[in-house]
């Protein structure tokens, strides 16, 4: 009986005796959506053990009940809590401190922002979201310094972005864009709803990565992956748009005073009467108020060993021009799997489905000169044109101009485009050892496009004289109607494999290294074109059926762009001292198949340094000053998108009596990418409490082998230009971005923040050579406005090359223009050789952007803008003109006449002017970008819809402008030397954007 009485006591007391015994504690981690935190550092002083939380947050420690355990995480506030038998659940909130939680990619990894030594722009999504724009690009415009975004509202239009300058005179000047691990060269194909980060690598130390790619900018997009419970996300919006500025052109009674003026040489009683049936506005009657949509839904959440993320995305717009259709479709899949404790696979997928129905921009160029004397219409049903007849617009009669019905070329204009894009991969992260890990990364990129365009030439032909019948037309020497089909498609790849080495020593010592290899393929581009006459009208021109191919096909063109492979070595070494002192290292070496055996490779280093000054003593009791960190750079950067060597030929040379062919041109054995070096200076810094956050760049960037077309030697025979090294482009610019944020109390806080960046852009040097000269901005009039050669040495690239206008003689109201010696004189007189001038550029010197906004209780407000300084723009419509054409109302009001000599515009004139500086105007410009209103609704958090957000947007509702055209902002084709950018001329104007909308959340 004893025995058991005390058995039975020893039972009793072995619950107390085993809790004063360590033991196996367990328990998870998590964040306040109550996904897993892993890396969380758990501690128990009573017991000297620690642990570390796994990928799921997870850990098991050994410690006494009701031992006080603490727990860390860097981004997370520290919790003590007393250890329990029971499995524990311990919830982090975030930390305060952003510089210490914020992380950004950093291309192969990220890194916390404040251990890092380079210059990255790092956009939230919410700001990429904010704008209800197609294009994630479009939304960034003012909101990274140094980052110059040009934008056209024409639909599915890509934005123009430079970063820090263009420092490339032929070479391709885009960033590349890398998604989710995919180097891509267009993200139009991106729902912006599907985006988490958006971050823009700038300078040498982050770009080196990238070697041979890198040297036009990196911007690195990551798309959204699933977290915590099941959320529904739905967001719909709707738009509606209109012209931000309209152009007022000259009314009927106005272009009679004018034209009569013009035509009083032929006409000294006048060309027109002033009783006119017709008052046309033509850019009413080829516009309509624009309308777009989106709706957009996604499903994401995790469970254990899976985290998903689905969305679908539908795109709908009206363009303001008549007939101007886009749509886009896109589907997204982004899934993680927990293989097991040590692997893990991330899969993601995206496709788009584009349709576009473009119509010819040369209709706003038409309705602008359009005459307003002529109808749309006549009373017969026929198109209008002018045509005069006694002085009255008639079906007949003489022609008084050379433009077209801009109605006619829209509804004859009928052309349609389809694109489908799907891009995916597969990542595979190894835990191999704790702080050893391995990356294997495979992306795809599939593209294919078709297009049709029919042409009903016998209508174009009515059209244009309503006195023609179609018996007359000779269907025997002239098509009834043409058809032109286009198809275009590709595969490219990329696969990456990496270490990633991460360890801690002597707790002062952190060192990272990430060391790989990629092969990078753009597949071959395969094109097809297709020129076809009478075909069988109103048919199905995506797929014809029972046509004579051979009878009525009059152009073929098979073309295949070839393969270019890349492939690369790199390493990263990311070293911190004391937490504060810090050094990256990075190495590339690429080889590229598309340049010669002895050119193919190239060695791309950067170095960063990194200074967290407030960590010292000496500064780390100064009150107000939260963060200072001095930052240094040098690296080396490749652009391959360049000039290759192309052997031209010449056929028909006589060889003694003979026909035969000859070289005529040269090659470059040595040529290859064109390489920018660039120098980098900054800081960081975060003031009272961190409610004040800036940063300031300094920055020197030289592409000392720029290509350019130099032209042989004459007694070489050789007459065609060819590309080599021969040049130097400059790029030296600042950098200032502030923000403050604060907090009033619980229902009140708000934010303003701005950022400016200057950037001097020159073709500093050329070697000495004569170089081709290369023109640009043509005017379609037999005029060009830009020039490239010997004499751009010193000036801009895109810099305009035209004649410096001298005001109006007193004595007959012609134009004056300066001389090469000052003189004044009239456009006669003028040598184009030895006259024309540099007069500003294309590029502007100074970008700014604003931002401020609060939230108040369930309401937010927000308002950003963006301005730039220092570019020209050229009024091409307006200087495009012959005789006849319309003008603008404002010219009417103020020209010279016999008794207006001081007028400070010409004499009415009925000749080409030259390309001068009177067309020349100021780009300068300030524009509201986006203003926001949003209000939530009170919903219980447990309900079906736990959260609604109606808002309503004004985007581009005000702006700022000397420039007389549509918008300062001219994209053009976005070259900015060779092409249109900067020449308003078949532009789409701006738009003025109105939206609302809702987000629901279930």
């Amino acid at each position: 009986m004893k025995n058991f009485i005390f058995s039975l006591f020893v039972l009793l007391l072995l619950p107390v005796y085993m809790s004063g015994q360590a033991q196996a504690i367990k328990g998870k981690v998590v964040d306040s959506s109550g996904m897993g935190i892993p890396g969380a550092v758990i501690a128990s002083s009573d017991a000297r053990a620690t642990a570390d939380a796994d990928f799921d947050g997870n850990f098991t420690i050994n410690a006494k009940p009701g031992d006080i355990l603490k727990v860390s995480m860097l981004g997370f506030d520290p919790v003590s809590v007393p250890a329990t038998t029971a499995p524990m659940t311990i919830t982090l909130k975030e930390s305060a401190d952003t510089a210490l939680k914020e992380v950004v990619v950093i291309g192969y990894g990220t890194r916390k922002k404040i251990d890092n030594t380079s210059a990255v722009s790092s956009i939230k999504s919410e700001e990429i979201t904010k704008m209800k724009v197609l294009n994630a690009s479009q939304a960034i415009q003012g909101k990274a310094a140094g980052v110059q975004v040009a934008t056209s509202d024409a639909p599915g239009s890509k934005p123009s972005v430079i970063i820090r300058g263009v420092g490339t005179a032929l070479g391709g000047r885009n960033p590349l864009y890398v998604v989710d691990g995919m180097p891509t060269d267009n993200i139009n194909n991106i729902n912006t709803n599907d985006i988490t980060s958006y971050e823009i690598l700038k300078d040498a130390s982050a770009l080196a990565i990238y070697g041979t790619r890198g040297a036009n900018g990196v911007i690195m997009i990551t798309t959204k992956a699933g977290k915590g419970k099941l959320v529904v996300d739905v967001d719909s919006y709707t738009g509606f748009r209109t012209p931000l500025k309209k152009v007022k052109m000259a009314n009927s009674d106005q272009y009679i005073q004018y034209s009569n003026a013009a035509f009083s040489a032929q006409y000294p009683s006048g060309r027109f009467s002033t009783n006119q049936p017709y008052n046309t506005n033509w850019f009413d009657e080829i516009t309509r108020t624009g309308t777009y949509s989106q709706n957009n839904i996604s499903l994401s959440g995790s469970s254990e060993n899976i985290k998903y993320f689905l969305s679908a995305g539908n795109y709908e717009e009206k363009g303001i021009l008549n007939g101007t259709d886009y749509g886009r479709t896109t589907f997204r899949s982004n899934n993680e799997f927990k293989i097991s404790e040590k692997l893990r696979l991330t899969q993601n997928f995206s496709v788009s489905s584009i349709k576009n129905t473009p119509k010819p921009l040369s209709a706003f160029t038409s309705a602008y000169r359009q005459s307003p004397l002529v109808p749309v219409r006549f009373p017969s049903g026929k198109y209008g044109v002018p045509f005069e007849n006694n002085g009255v617009i008639s079906e007949s009669g003489d022609s008084f101009n050379s433009v077209g019905n801009p109605v006619v070329a829209l509804d004859y204009n009928n052309e349609q485009q389809q694109t489908v894009i799907l891009q995916g991969g597969l990542k595979l992260d190894w835990d191999i050892l704790k702080s050893l890990k391995f990356t294997s990364q495979f992306n795809g990129e599939y593209y294919t496009y078709k297009q049709y365009n029919y042409v009903d030439n016998l209508a174009l032909w009515l059209a244009a004289d309503p006195t023609r019948v179609e018996s007359a037309y000779d269907s025997n020497t002239l098509n009834k109607n043409t058809l032109t089909r286009n198809r275009d498609q590709y595969f490219n790849w990329n696969l990456s494999n990496y270490l990633t080495y991460n360890k801690v020593f002597g707790e002062i010592h952190d060192i990272e290294v990430t060391a790989g290899i990629e092969a990078n393929v753009i597949g071959t581009r395969e094109k097809l074109s297709i020129d076809r006459k009478n075909v069988d009208a109103n048919s199905n021109y995506w797929s014809l059926g029972g046509v004579p191919y051979a009878a009525n096909v009059t152009g073929y063109k098979d073309e295949a762009i070839n393969e270019r492979r890349l492939a690369s070595y790199f390493g990263r070494f990311q070293y911190k001292l004391m937490d504060r002192y810090l050094l990256t290292g990075t190495l590339r070496r690429d080889g590229s198949s598309q340049f010669s055996e002895a050119n193919r490779w190239g060695t791309f280093p950067s170095v960063g340094l990194g200074w967290i000054v407030t960590k010292e003593s000496f500064l780390s009791d100064i009150k107000g000053l939260d963060l200072l960190k001095l930052r240094g750079s040098w690296g080396k950067l490749g652009n391959q998108d360049v000039p290759l060597n192309v052997q031209s030929f010449t056929s028909g040379v006589d060889y003694n009596g003979g026909t035969g062919v000859t070289i005529n041109s040269q090659i470059d054995p040595n040529l290859g990418w064109e390489i920018v070096e660039e120098t980098s200076l900054g800081f960081d810094i975060e003031l009272f409490q961190n409610r004040l956050k800036g940063t300031f760049d300094v920055y020197d960037k030289n592409t000392t082998n720029a290509i350019l077309n130099v032209l042989p030697y004459s007694p070489s025979g050789i007459t065609k230009e060819s590309p080599t090294h021969v040049g130097e482009v400059s790029n030296k610019g600042i950098e200032v971005s502030l923000r403050w944020d604060d907090k009033i109390n619980d229902n009140l806080s708000y934010w303003i923040g701005g950022n400016y960046s200057h950037n001097k852009n020159e073709l500093s040097r050329l070697k000495d050579v004569q170089i081709a000269p290369t023109n640009g901005g043509s005017l379609g009039n037999g005029q060009v406005t830009k020039v490239l050669d010997n004499t751009s040495v010193g000036r801009p690239l895109g810099s305009f090359y035209i004649y410096e206008y001298a005001g109006v003689d007193p004595a007959n109201g012609q134009m004056l223009y300066y001389n090469a010696n000052g003189d004044k004189v009239a456009q006669g007189a003028l040598d184009q050789n030895r006259d024309r001038k540099y007069v500003g550029t294309v590029l502007p010197s100074s970008n700014y952007g604003i931002t401020l906004g609060l939230n108040y209780k369930r309401i937010d407000f927000s308002v950003d803008g963006y301005g730039t300084a220092g570019a020209k723009v050229y009024n091409g419509k307006k200087s495009q003109r012959f005789y006849g054409e319309n003008v603008e109302a404002s010219l009417v009001n103020d020209y010279w006449t016999p008794t207006n000599t001081n007028a400070s515009n010409p004499a009415p004139f009925n000749q080409v002017p030259v390309a001068s500086t009177y067309y020349l105007e100021s780009a300068d410009y300030f524009r509201i970008n986006n203003i926001t209103l949003g209000y939530k609704l009170p919903l219980n958090e447990d309900g079906f819809i736990n959260y609604c957000r109606i808002y309503v947007n004004a985007m581009n509702p005000f702006i700022s402008q000397k420039f007389s055209g549509f918008s300062p902002e001219v994209v053009g084709d976005g070259e900015v030397i060779k092409g249109t950018q900067g020449i308003e001329l078949d532009a789409y104007p701006a738009l003025r954007t109105f939206v609302i909308g809702a987000n629901l959340k279930f």
